[in-house]
């Protein structure tokens, strides 16, 4: 009976923290589909407006949504497939390969995770000014696509997940430094990956600052640069703003609920048994 009861207590307080989680998602469509005058009375409507398409279609009109859309989709695919491979090519070498100034360079890593990205804004646009890439997708993609937090993570993972006796066997085969990262940790790393995929695509599709400042050509906008543009003067239109946002949270939650999947059957397909 306790068992019983304290089970029930479990799943309680499972849906109360689910209901937590999803509560500010159904706001949000709720205001999406409000008038602003209708988001901003006291008390505040719980329930679905009528407006959804009416915001959203002016959405489109003010924006050019579908064009920042496809520039959102290629920058954060393009520095997620980046990141995941450099960064796992650079974790794994520091996990499993013996090399000089080892200890030194990872260190030097760990100490630029402690440094606030806002304070490289300058000195990075200026280099990508320097060379040209000013207003490009690259400005966007590139500066980025070595995670310090990418590689500590791969690292980590690697250490505990690929055993030194697969690589043995592996180099006894003739394979190379990369044939062993390519055929026998990149399988086992798939967890890792996953998340690692998960949280960089969802940081590159919501950056919004190094966007702002490294772009100054409409065509190339992302979402959150465009989005910001419904922002009005002197007035604003809450229920258009909100229908935006709703628009371009859409394909997050549609992404991470795909990769999610590949994430739990990354981790029994990179299972070792000892």
């Amino acid at each position: 009976m306790k068992a019983r009861l304290n089970k029930m207590i479990l799943h309680l307080i499972l849906l109360i923290g689910v209901f937590i989680s999803i509560f500010p998602f159904y706001w949000l469509v709720v205001m999406a589909s409000n008038k602003t005058g209708d988001i901003l009375a006291f008390p505040p409507k719980l329930i679905l407006g009528d407006e959804l398409f009416a915001n959203i279609s002016k959405v489109i009109e003010n924006v050019d949504f579908f064009q920042a859309f496809l520039n959102t989709l290629f920058v954060a695919g393009a520095s997620t497939a980046g990141i995941l491979f450099f960064c796992s090519l650079a974790g794994f070498t520091f996990a499993k390969f013996v090399f000089p100034g080892k200890r030194i360079l990872f260190g030097g890593l760990l100490v630029t995770m402690m440094i606030p990205s806002q304070l490289s804004f300058i000195p990075s646009f200026l280099m990508v000014a320097e060379i040209g890439w000013a207003s490009t997708f690259k400005a966007l993609i590139i500066p980025g696509i070595a995670s310090a937090f990418g590689i500590f993570w791969i690292k980590q993972f690697a250490e505990e997940a690929i055993h030194d006796s697969l690589l043995d066997a592996g180099r006894l085969d003739g394979c190379s430094p990369f044939r062993l990262y390519w055929h026998i940790a990149l399988p086992i790393l798939r967890p890792a990956l996953a998340f690692l995929g998960i949280f960089s695509f969802i940081g590159s599709w919501n950056d919004y600052l190094w966007p702002l400042v490294a772009l100054n050509d409409p065509e190339k906008f992302t979402l959150q640069v465009a989005l910001s543009q419904l922002n009005g003067i002197y007035t604003t239109d809450y229920g258009m703003i909100m229908a935006g946002t709703l628009m371009a949270t859409l394909p997050l939650i549609i992404f991470f609920i795909f990769v999610s999947r590949q994430f739990i059957s990354g981790i029994t397909a990179g299972a070792i048994k000892d």
